[in-house]
């Protein structure tokens, strides 16, 4: 366990390796699952915000779901998540024309439309945060067959988990506890590239 600040990561974030292979699990992340990506309550008022910038990328039946269930549903386990769509892919998601599922919020944020990328959770996948009173806990949570190519990628270049999540980390934690988290890295756990032979 690594423990910076009030922040508990689980020693898989710098020892295991994951990048993710979309050709292969083609995003199925998006859509397998129990529930939808789980919203805090200021993401949620930020897609409330900017709905009708995110609206035309979605599909027509991504579209009716939202109409049907709202923007936002309630689940048991994980608080306020994303709808989905027959219990599949997320009602924000739509297929790219190699069939891989990609999210309305953040290609409407590629294009410029958007200043907000997209939930942290789906930002920080495979990585899931649970949150205590005390204590913010980050655990590596791949899926167990779909992540199987990504597991195989980050082994075959040699890229920890917490360097493929650079950019999500940073967004959620800041810089300072990114440089911290890789210094820790490099010095216990050996796991920069240029520490490798």
């Amino acid at each position: 366990m690594i423990q910076i600040d009030q922040v508990l990561l689980s020693d898989e974030v710098v020892e295991a390796k994951f990048v993710c292979d979309l050709a292969k699990c083609k995003g199925g992340c998006c859509e397998d699952g129990d529930a939808g990506a789980p919203v805090a309550d200021e993401e949620m008022e930020i897609i409330r915000k900017n709905l009708e910038v995110i609206l035309p990328y979605l599909t027509a039946e991504g579209r009716a779901e939202l109409l049907r269930q709202g923007l936002f549903v309630q689940d048991g386990e994980f608080g306020w998540v994303t709808p989905v769509i027959n219990g599949g892919i997320c009602a924000y998601g739509f297929r790219d024309e190699r069939g891989i599922i990609k999210c309305g919020i953040e290609a409407a944020y590629n294009d410029g439309k958007l200043d907000w990328k997209k939930p942290i959770s789906c930002h920080l996948f495979p990585i899931r945060l649970n949150e205590t009173d005390t204590y913010t806990m980050v655990n590596y949570e791949p899926r167990e067959v779909l992540c199987k190519p990504a597991c195989a990628f980050g082994k075959k270049l040699k890229v920890p988990v917490y360097q493929f999540l650079k950019e999500a980390l940073v967004r959620k934690f800041g810089a300072e506890f990114y440089d911290t988290l890789h210094q820790l890295a490099v010095e216990h756990f050996d796991a920069a590239p240029e520490k490798r032979k």
